[in-house]
């Protein structure tokens, strides 16, 4: 199934979003949006799809997701029984443009952390963390703030989030459809042409010219930024990649194997289970059974 393009209704007299939710049925689908979304599930628990990531989401936690990437919570089936009122869930959602500040503001040297964790959550990110609890608290009063106060309190979540020891990213790198160039550097030109061409196979030396080093100083360079091998990397593209294929196109396991650039099946089942904790079938399965 396509994610679907989700407009988001703003305020013309205010600058972002907040709404309280208490029906498990808002904006139930597969869906994206331009905008930073910012979840609190006060009450509530049940399966959550974001990116190429499937698990579960409970009463307490915190969530975190970038523009464009493609996300859908699912609550329990107890929530949708009418004889049940005391399962009613209870949600804060926070909807925010990455301008919303002017064009210069996450690029001031104080905002350098803050500008950081947006970046990484375009991988989605669940807020973890012994701060954790006060960010709850201070989400919990956005739906009820009126005027420069709730600019104040958004700003003192996201600076209390920048400053979280404990982020745990959902998305694997793999899944980004498009990577925004904020910096264009050599890292990006690797990105770049990994995901042009990971179908193929690509030699160190071929992506050691791209970058414009040595093969042992591109081996270096890249773990340092990515905190991992190259090869990995390649893998995780390819996995991303196959999960797209498995959620939105009618393929069977095979043809998605190779179309993702994997040389045998073996190789590809034992690279997917180990990337997304299951194996490609339970995988596809999981998402057809929890839209349909």
């Amino acid at each position: 199934m396509k994610a679907q393009l989700l407009k988001v209704s703003m305020s013309p007299a205010q600058s972002f979003s907040v709404r309280q939710d208490v029906v498990p049925s808002v904006n139930n689908k597969w869906h994206y949006h331009p905008e930073f979304e910012l979840v609190y599930f006060s009450k509530g628990k049940g399966t959550q799809f974001i990116g190429d990531n499937i698990s579960r989401f409970n009463q307490g936690d915190i969530v975190l997701v970038g523009p464009q990437l493609p996300h859908y919570w699912r609550f329990d089936d107890v929530y949708f029984r009418n004889n049940n009122p005391a399962a009613n869930p209870d949600v804060r959602v926070v909807h925010f443009s990455e301008n919303m500040w002017g064009d210069s503001f996450l690029n001031l040297p104080e905002n350098k952390l803050l500008k950081s964790v947006l970046e990484k959550s375009r991988r989605g990110l669940k807020i973890k963390g012994k701060n954790k609890q006060h960010i709850a608290d201070l989400i919990s009063e956005m739906p009820n703030a009126e005027g420069i106060d709730r600019i104040i309190i958004l700003m003192q979540v996201l600076a209390e989030i920048a400053k979280c020891e404990k982020l745990e990213t959902f998305s694997s790198i793999g899944f980004q459809h498009e990577m925004e160039p904020h910096e264009k550097d050599r890292i990006n030109d690797i990105y770049d042409y990994s995901y042009a061409n990971f179908k193929n196979k690509i030699t160190l030396e071929e992506i050691a010219d791209v970058a414009k080093i040595s093969p042992n100083s591109f081996c270096r360079y890249f773990k340092s930024r990515t905190r991992k091998t190259y090869s990995q990397f390649l893998i995780e593209i390819k996995v991303g990649r196959a999960c797209e294929l498995l959620i939105e196109h009618s393929l069977n396991l095979k043809q998605v194997c190779y179309d993702c650039g994997f040389n045998n099946f073996a190789s590809f089942y034992k690279c997917f289970k180990k990337i997304t904790g299951k194996s490609p079938l339970c995988y596809q399965k999981e998402f057809v059974t929890n839209f349909s």
